[in-house]
């Protein structure tokens, strides 16, 4: 058995988790969303972050990363759990298959309920400025909120697939606080040179059967 998991959040740039094979692809008939809460990663049970999660939309394509992990039963095991801890925030997982010849079949991607009684983390849409003054001031034990946000829209750009919804979001909290200096040091970091595999891009796509958590 192979596993593959879709990324569409930090996943992109940070995974986390010992991998053999990274495709850039898109899942269809899916949106990023700001409408997941997070309460212990980038915000608190007072003042949670807001992270992206998916929300079914006829016809939208999102596009992200998918990671392959093969070597077995343990190492899979071993993935499973590390995302599991780590997208604790999202109650369900989705097996993404598809029947117009993707490249890919049986990926899982970690979703929520976008229900706020069924599901304690779903914070559900809000205006434009409320969401980005939530995002400038949030942050948890693993950084701030608003470095999450333009993480991922430095993320969407390095894999040239830009979404207009993360920019129009980050540009709101930009004019909430002076961040240029913190805005600019994500966009120019300082790296080692490493040589890497070229990525191949792919269409990942879906038919949903969920698993509650």
């Amino acid at each position: 058995m192979v596993l593959w998991v879709f990324g569409y959040g930090s996943l992109i740039w940070n995974p986390g988790f010992d991998f053999d094979e990274k495709l850039i692809g898109y899942i269809k008939d899916y949106k990023r969303v700001f409408d997941l809460g997070c309460i212990d990663h980038r915000g608190t049970p007072e003042h949670p972050a807001r992270t992206c999660t998916l929300e079914q939309s006829t016809g939208a394509i999102c596009w992200g990363a998918a990671y392959c992990v093969r070597g077995g039963p343990e190492k899979e095991k071993l993935a499973m759990e590390y995302l599991e801890g780590r997208e604790c925030e999202y109650d369900s997982k989705t097996l993404e298959t598809d029947t117009t010849k993707p490249i890919l079949t049986g990926v899982i991607v970690f979703t929520s309920t976008p229900d706020k009684v069924l599901n304690k983390y779903y914070l559900g849409p809000a205006p434009l400025e409320e969401m980005a003054m939530q995002i400038a001031t949030a942050s948890g034990p693993c950084g701030n909120n608003r470095e999450y946000l333009f993480k991922l829209e430095k993320a969407m750009h390095d894999i040239e697939h830009e979404d207009e919804y993360v920019i129009e979001l980050a540009n709101e909290v930009r004019k909430h606080l002076d961040l240029t200096k913190e805005v600019m040091a994500l966009w120019n970091p300082v790296v080692s040179h490493v040589s890497i595999k070229p990525q191949s891009q792919a269409h990942v796509s879906t038919l949903q059967r969920v698993f509650a958590s």
